[in-house]
């Protein structure tokens, strides 16, 4: 006869077992299940470590764009962005996934720089594209983010970072178990991050090597010159050179190469195995399109790469001065005023007048725009700006109005809003308010429209110096320097004549 406390023993051992049976089979199911997640990466015919299907890739490429989108301001120059897109295209059907469906954009930023993301999403920065000195130059760029793409690079390092969690998921896991904790990971919003900072700060040395050697690729089959990716890391190289000089600072464009890339063995290796094309093979020499499209874009800061600012700034460049209008008002001008109004609403205007005598502002809206009844009053001080502001009923129309008189200068700039809309009085002159209180000087360095710096292509005459043209550059600082960089003439030398170069204007 078995003993019953025996048996008892022996079915706890017998569940006891089980249990560890159970959690060691399934920690080997998670284990194989990430070393079976081996994929054949598309542009290098190598295995690689990746933990999502193309599907999820294209997934996650749509919302980091949107998030993008939400970030960065886009610029706005439809034919241009026509143009990258059309050369980003003919780089996308040459690569090794020609079906992915590419998506290129301009963000209105001076900074040097290009980033990719999953799925298809190339974007360049405006500063970058003033650098550029070629068609072949822009289709080496866009090549190589496409690179990035192709070879699943940012697939890869998340798949890295996905397996470092996973397994501190497993012991947290483990633990939870033993402890009767919960666990809660935080796997989405990290995996987030990964793709906005590897897109921005590169893929490392190893995989910024391969995006070089397959854009080249790219290009070849594309009928580019493939010596313009090397020409292009130049290009930033220099960047790089001149802002150590200056400022100390090394960072760049996936800033990677400590020595000058035409001196660095392993690019000029990866560059020169991908073949070269004799100069009749080169189908996609001819510049004039890429000139027509970069003439008159903004070098550095632009009004919207200023500002995040959305609402509806206004700049009065010869009087200098700016406000902010009510959103959706439709804003109008002559030479010494400016309209905005909004139908049925309101509408408010400004107008400028030399000053005559040295009175407060309160004193002449009492005496020179003869409004003695003024309610809702009070003085302003603003930006080192002083003025005075009230209701009053137009003579005019009999409808409430809003004025003002503040003093810039050698002028005052008297304000009348009026209010059509009498059931929402009260609302209008907050928005009426609100304006007059935004008036201010346009600041030195200020960017607005009309008055940013743009590119300007010209054919070197026969004596061309860049020191000589420097002297009058409107370039503030380093103007030389930075027209030497703008050309690829970085630090010395000059172009022949008849050869394009680009001014600023």
């Amino acid at each position: 006869m078995i003993n019953s406390g025996f048996l008892r023993l022996t079915n706890s051992a017998i569940v006891g077992s089980k249990f560890k049976l159970l959690v060691s089979v399934s920690l080997c199911i998670m284990v194989l299940s990430i070393i079976t997640s081996c994929a054949i990466n598309p542009a290098t015919g190598s295995a690689n470590l990746v933990l999502m299907s193309e599907r999820r890739e294209k997934e996650i490429g749509l919302e980091e764009h949107e998030k993008v989108l939400a970030s960065m301001r886009l610029f706005e120059d439809e034919e241009l962005l026509a143009y990258v897109r059309e050369v980003g295209e003919k780089m996308g059907k040459v690569s090794h996934r020609p079906n992915l469906e590419y998506h290129f954009n301009i963000i209105d930023s001076p900074d040097i720089n290009a980033f990719a993301l999953p799925g298809g999403y190339v974007y360049v920065n405006r500063g970058l594209l003033t650098f550029m000195n070629s068609e072949a130059n822009l289709a080496a760029v866009l090549a190589h983010e496409i690179g990035h793409i192709t070879a699943r690079h940012a697939v890869q390092q998340q798949a890295r970072g996905a397996l470092a969690k996973t397994a501190a998921t497993v012991g947290g896991f483990v633990t939870a178990v033993a402890t009767g904790s919960s666990y809660v990971g935080s796997q989405i919003s990290e995996v987030a991050s990964i793709w906005a900072q590897t897109g921005l700060s590169g893929f490392g040395r190893e995989h910024e090597l391969e995006a070089d050697s397959l854009g080249a690729g790219y290009l070849v089959k594309a009928g580019y010159d493939p010596s313009a990716m090397i020409d292009v890391i130049t290009i930033l190289k220099n960047q790089e050179d001149f802002n150590r000089k200056i400022s100390n600072n090394s960072g760049g464009y996936h800033g990677l190469f400590a020595t000058h890339p035409r001196n660095d063995t392993r690019l000029q290796q990866a560059i020169a195995e991908v073949g070269s094309l004799d100069d009749n093979e080169i189908t996609q020499a001819d510049d004039s399109a890429f000139r027509e499209h970069l003439d008159g874009l903004i070098v550095g800061a632009s009004q919207g790469s200023q500002t995040t600012e959305t609402r509806n700034r206004y700049y009065q460049g010869l009087l200098g001065y700016t406000l902010v209008f009510p959103d959706d008002w439709e804003i109008s001008e002559t030479t010494t005023t400016v309209t905005a109004s909004l139908p049925s609403v309101g509408s408010i205007k400004i107008e400028a007048q030399r000053m005559q005598d040295n009175i407060e502002p309160r004193v002449f809206i009492r005496d020179k725009m003869n409004i003695s009844n003024l309610q809702k009053s009070e003085s302003l001080s603003q930006y080192r700006l002083i003025g005075y502001t009230g209701m009053t009923v137009s003579p005019e129309t009999g409808n409430l109005e809003r004025v003002a008189a503040i003093y810039l200068g050698p002028r005052v700039y008297i304000f009348r809003g009026e209010i059509q809309d009498a059931s929402a009085s009260d609302e209008i002159d907050d928005l009426l308010l609100e304006t007059i209180r935004t008036f201010r000087a346009i600041q030195r360095g200020e960017t607005f429209a009309g008055n940013e710096l743009r590119l300007k292509f010209v054919q070197a005459s026969e004596f061309f110096d860049f020191r000589v043209v420097a002297r009058t550059s409107k370039i503030a600082n380093y103007p030389e320097e930075t027209l030497r960089l703008l050309n690829g003439y970085y630090p010395a030398g000059n172009p022949a004549a008849g050869e394009w170069v680009k001014l600023v204007e």
